[in-house]
């Protein structure tokens, strides 16, 4: 079936209104998880737990005959990764659901400036406008001498340009080696640098929590294959502005679940970033050419 046909872009938003869900289920559980166990550890132990879904991986992975070059790749991407993820998991106990969410939307916009930094793509006019009003979505987030700006958002700052620089790697990975690889070897990784981390303040996990993190697993694992499901189905302009729901489920969750205040200025700021991302995605969909910016709903988990 033609992916442009009537029907196709409606299947589409249903698998990513799925995949939204599925990523805020993961939020909730991280959050309730927030004040038990220190965020590298919970990072390690979501990730040492997800290995499962790593094992049919193996054979694609040791039949890819990786370079050294690869492999170091691969090493840097899963390090840098890694500690994108502990901030993240950091950031989730210590601010709101929303704030992390809409900060979230970021790492896309840094993934534009680093594409053209450091692999030669072309900066045009529309993409300094469009990380410009980016940045001032931030800014509406953040409220700098309006709002106190605490630990946690200067984490999911930092977070944010983490992951950017990791999907720079992916994306350079992705042309030379298989998806299935990418994923695998970024898992693998991803977990050896966490494991210092989480040693440096280890806490011995309750039957209770290693369950909640093995659920947080494939919830994670769950919401992209459905995301993958909503890119084949219809094209990415048509799925991407569906993620802004992801900020209301948030919000919501936070309000209702976790007694956090709605903060308008919050959705405001986000529906600018991700208005910011959709437009950089659509004017490449335009001009054809090989889009570098990732769905903004990707989680980092």
């Amino acid at each position: 079936m033609n992916e442009f046909s009537p029907a196709r872009p409606v299947v589409g938003v249903l698998w990513m209104l799925v995949t939204g869900i599925l990523f805020v289920g993961v939020n909730a559980l991280v959050k309730i998880l927030g004040p038990v166990v220190p965020a590298p550890e919970a990072a390690f132990l979501r990730y040492a737990l997800g290995m499962i879904f790593v094992i049919p991986m193996v054979r694609p992975i040791l039949n890819a005959r990786l370079t050294k070059r690869q492999m170091g790749l691969f090493a840097l991407r899963g390090l840098a990764h890694a500690g994108g993820v502990a901030l993240w998991f950091y950031a989730m106990a210590q601010i709101p659901i929303a704030d992390v969410t809409a900060m979230n939307y970021l790492s896309p916009i840094y993934v534009t400036l680093g594409a053209a930094m450091f692999l030669g793509e072309k900066l045009a006019m529309r993409r300094i406008l469009a990380v410009i009003v980016a940045l001032i979505g931030a800014f509406i987030i953040l409220r700098p001498g309006v709002r106190e700006i605490g630990p946690g958002h200067i984490a999911m700052l930092i977070a944010a340009v983490v992951f950017g620089a990791s999907y720079l790697l992916a994306k350079q990975l992705s042309d030379e080696t298989s998806p299935i690889v990418v994923v695998g070897m970024m898992s693998i990784w991803v977990a050896i640098g966490l494991a210092p981390m989480a040693a440096a303040n280890w806490v011995t996990p309750s039957w209770h929590v290693i369950g909640m993190l093995f659920l947080v697993a494939c919830l994670a694992t769950a919401g992209h294959y459905t995301m993958t499901l909503g890119f084949a189905a219809a094209p990415i302009t048509v799925t991407q502005p569906v993620t802004f729901l992801q900020l209301l489920w948030a919000c919501l969750l936070g309000y209702f679940v976790f007694d956090e205040g709605i903060d308008i200025w919050v959705v405001v700021g986000g529906g600018v970033i991700l208005g910011s991302v959709t437009f950089i995605t659509w004017r490449e969909a335009v001009l054809k050419r090989r889009m570098r910016t990732p769905p903004a709903l990707a989680t980092k988990v």
